[in-house]
C-alpha cells in the first residue's frame, strides 16, 4: 500500500509514454496526391525504424554523443573527485562555504544556464569575447559545439558529483586513513591509495549515470542552436527526435528514434552493471 502511490504515478509518468510512444513508432503518415488532399494513418511495422537507422544525421547523433563523453566524462570525474579529496583534507579550511559555492550551478535550472552560457558565447555581445578580441585572442566559441556543451556542463555537474564523492570519503572510517598517517603515508599517498580505492563504488556509479545522462542530452545543444543554427543542427539523438516531431511532423519517426535511444540506454546500463558486478565479485573472492 505504501509503495501504490509510487508505482501509479511512475506507471502514468513513465509506462504509459513509453508504450504510447512505441505505439506510435508503428505508424506513419501517409499523403495522398501531391499532398493538397487529406493524409492517413498507415501501418509500417519497422519502417521508421529502418528509416532512423539508415539516416546519418541520426547515427551521427551517436558519434556526437560518444566524442561528448570522451571529452567530459574523464575531466568531471577527475575534477569532482580532485575537489572532494581537498576539502577531505585535514588542510582544508570552510568547507561548508565551498561545498555551497561549488554546488550551486547544479541549483541553476538547466534552461537558464545554457542562456547565460549561450550569451557569454555569442560574439558581439559577449563581454569576455569582447575583452578577449581587444586583447587580440579571437575565439569562435561556437565553431564546433562540443567544447561549448562540455563546459556547459562541467560547470553545472561538477559541484554536484563533487558532494557524492564527498559523502562518500567522509563515510570511510577515520581509524582507516589515521593508520595510514601513522604508517608514514601522506596526504597524496592517502588519497590515491586508501581513499580513492575505498569510493570506487560511487565513482562508478557517477561514471554510469553520466554516460546514460549524456545520451538524453538536449537543453544545451538546443539553447545553441538559437546561437548558431548552421552549426548546432541536429547534434543528439534527441535533437533528431524533436526535429522530426515539431520540424517535420513525423511522429512516427521521432517516436521511433526515441524507443531506440531508449533502448540503447537501457542496454548500456544493463552491461556496465554487469561488468561492475563481475569485478565486485571477483574482488570478493580474490580477498576471500
Amino acid at each position: 500500500m505504501l509503495l501504490a502511490p509510487f508505482f501509479v504515478l511512475f506507471t502514468a509518468a513513465m509506462l504509459v509514454p513509453i508504450g504510447y510512444a512505441a505505439y506510435l513508432s508503428l505508424f506513419t503518415e501517409h499523403r495522398s496526391g501531391l499532398g493538397f488532399g487529406g493524409s492517413e494513418t498507415v501501418f509500417t511495422g519497422l519502417g521508421n525504424y529502418t528509416r532512423a537507422l539508415g539516416d546519418a544525421a541520426y547515427r551521427q547523433g551517436y558519434v556526437a554523443i560518444a566524442q561528448y563523453c570522451l571529452l567530459y566524462i574523464p575531466v568531471m570525474l577527475g575534477l569532482s573527485l580532485l575537489v572532494a579529496l581537498l576539502l577531505d583534507s585535514a588542510l582544508a579550511r570552510a568547507k561548508r562555504f565551498f561545498q555551497l559555492a561549488l554546488f550551486l550551478p547544479h541549483a541553476v535550472p538547466g534552461i537558464i544556464a545554457a542562456l547565460v552560457w549561450t550569451y557569454l558565447y555569442t560574439p558581439g555581445i559577449s563581454p569576455v569575447l569582447s575583452t578577449l578580441g581587444s586583447a587580440g585572442l579571437h575565439l569562435d566559441v561556437l565553431g564546433h559545439p562540443l567544447p561549448a556543451v562540455v563546459n556547459m556542463a562541467l560547470w553545472e555537474w561538477t559541484g554536484y558529483n563533487m558532494v557524492i564523492f564527498y559523502a562518500a570519503l567522509q563515510a570511510i572510517p577515520r581509524e582507516v586513513t589515521e593508520a595510514a598517517l601513522v604508517d608514514g603515508a601522506g596526504q597524496l599517498r592517502t588519497a590515491l591509495s586508501i581513499k580513492v580505492p575505498l569510493i570506487r563504488a560511487s565513482i562508478t556509479m557517477v561514471g554510469m549515470f553520466t554516460v546514460i545522462g549524456s545520451l538524453q542530452l538536449f537543453t544545451e545543444p538546443m539553447i545553441l542552436h538559437g546561437a548558431a543554427p548552421a552549426v548546432v543542427t541536429s547534434w543528439t539523438p534527441n535533437m533528431y527526435a524533436y526535429a522530426a516531431a515539431f520540424d517535420h511532423n513525423d511522429y512516427g519517426l521521432a517516436a521511433a528514434s526515441s524507443v531506440l535511444l531508449a533502448l540503447a540506454a537501457a542496454a548500456l546500463s544493463f552491461f556496465v552493471t554487469r561488468v561492475t558486478r563481475a569485478r565486485s565479485d571477483r574482488r570478493a573472492e580474490a580477498r576471500a
